[in-house]
């Protein structure tokens, strides 16, 4: 957990194997006994902590009752972020992404990968929520899905830098609102 902390407030590039064993009180060998290198742990670390985020989310996504109430539900989520964040140091998918575009190609991997599966769990909620009679108004589920989840990662991304939720609540209560005008 040590080095999730690091990479997510410190940055990946930024926080050493030294930094790491200082604050967890370990030795390099025992980081080399379960990982190769450095950037198998970034890996590892990131994983983590997406899985642990999007564990809550699926299970919240599961206890709604239709697709509208579950895309409500993942607003919700990211609205309580701002007040209860689950780690130190923000998104650590965002940061991620931000921090490693064009100069890890391995941790982009991972990050692309994550961020492509989240979007394709809305599109498919959404394109339920059209067969079911659930939704209306929405020609492109995969578009809507990329719209949505952009907003809330720059809603996420506005509260960092400015130190103020106000523009992540705003961004939550527009797609809040397109939603319920998106429903049946």
């Amino acid at each position: 957990m040590a080095a999730s902390i690091l990479f997510n407030t410190k940055g990946y590039k930024a926080t050493s194997i030294s930094d790491i064993t200082s604050l967890a009180g370990i030795t390099k060998g025992a980081i080399y006994k379960h990982f190769k290198d450095k950037a198998e742990l970034e890996k590892g670390c990131l994983t983590n902590m997406t899985s642990l985020v999007l564990s809550n989310l699926t299970k919240r996504i599961k206890e709604a009752k239709d697709a509208p109430t579950k895309l409500i539900s993942i607003l919700t989520y990211f609205e309580e972020y701002g007040n209860n964040p689950p780690f130190k140091g923000g998104c650590p998918l965002m940061n991620a992404a931000i921090e490693v575009d064009d100069t890890d190609i391995v941790l982009k991997k991972v990050v692309s990968n994550i961020m492509l599966n989240i979007q394709s769990g809305m599109t498919s909620v959404i394109k339920q929520g059209l067969e079911r009679n659930q939704l209306k108004d929405i020609p492109n589920p995969e578009a809507y899905a990329t719209l949505v989840y952009s907003s809330i990662e720059g809603g996420v991304m506005m509260m960092k830098v400015t130190d103020n939720d106000k523009h992540l609540l705003s961004v939550i209560q527009y797609l809040k609102d397109d939603i319920k005008s998106k429903t049946v």
